[in-house]
């Protein structure tokens, strides 16, 4: 197959539309329809129907759609290893983790990574949903579990498990638990136990419900629990990396906690050799140094 004509077929699937791939391409609405209509002759095969509001890919389009983007993201991985063989780094870097620890941990240390590496773009996506590293959904992951993919590098970065919280202001006003049964007389605030986390963070919040807790916020992620605890709405169930960085926030019940729980950083094989890859991994094994020698400072005072 023509490797232009695969080119143009790719974009026209990615917008459905000829204009707005045209419009990408820097080609006329009728180049680009003539591309597609001499792919679809040479393959024998309709790739798309045609309607009022676009484009939709046909079976057999869907299929070579699947294979332009595989292609796709190969030529990106060895475009960015071409690109890591220069002494000066940059491009893009696309870093994948959950939400809560990407808001609450991750993005806050980023300016100490671009005052090293200011040429490097990071692509940061935030989502629960675990990315496919292998086809290059994301070039590198943090995740809370060790990654089960065999073609991964990864690397055990620390634990951290799922305490309670509270305000000071809601602490005065609301008392203070001495044991988990006097739950009963507080709001819990914490994730929903449906909603998509590690089953340490469940296992923790089934077991507190398990003491008739009368009042609950639940979010779906720990950012919007952060902010009800800040708010003086109640006792949070909350991951312990984010105590440094919100001083304010007071334990409750200290010795009550999730199991550990692992955190992994991952990349593909393919990209051994990346620097940026390097760069990023040594950025955050320094953070977590740093953020560990605060916790024992905090603990010492």
């Amino acid at each position: 197959m023509d490797w232009d004509k695969l080119r143009i077929f790719h974009a026209v699937a990615g917008a459905g539309s000829l204009t707005h791939a045209g419009d990408t391409l820097h080609l006329s609405q009728s180049a680009v329809s003539r591309q597609i209509r001499t792919l679809e002759e040479s393959l024998d095969a309709t790739l798309f129907h045609r309607h009022a509001r676009g484009l939709i890919l046909t079976e057999q389009g869907e299929l070579l759609f699947d294979a332009t983007k595989a292609m796709s993201k190969r030529l990106d991985a060895a475009s960015a290893r071409i690109r890591d063989s220069d002494e000066e780094m940059y491009g893009e870097l696309r870093v994948t983790t959950t939400l809560g620890f990407g808001l609450m941990w991750l993005a806050p240390r980023l300016h100490h990574f671009y005052e090293k590496y200011p040429n490097i773009k990071i692509d940061l996506m935030l989502e629960e949903r675990v990315l496919d590293l292998p086809m290059r959904e994301a070039d590198v992951a943090i995740r809370m579990k060790e990654p089960s993919q065999a073609d991964l590098i990864r690397k055990r970065l620390m634990s951290v498990t799922m305490q309670l919280y509270a305000s000071q202001g809601y602490l005065e006003q609301n008392g203070t638990p001495a044991e988990l049964a006097d739950l009963k007389h507080h709001r819990l605030l914490c994730q929903r136990t449906t909603s998509k986390q590690v089953n340490a963070a469940a296992s923790f919040v089934q077991r507190l419900l398990a003491y008739n807790v009368p009042s609950m916020l639940t979010v779906n992620n720990y950012f919007g629990v952060l902010q009800g605890v800040k708010h003086d709405l109640g006792i949070g169930v909350l991951p312990d990396y984010v105590t440094q960085d919100v001083p304010d926030l007071v334990p409750v019940l200290p010795d009550e906690k999730s199991v550990e729980v692992p955190v992994y950083l991952a990349y593909p094989e393919e990209l051994r050799a990346s620097k940026r890859i390097s760069a990023f991994r040594d950025f955050v094994q320094e953070e977590i140094i740093i953020h560990r020698k605060g916790i024992l400072v905090e603990q010492a005072m």
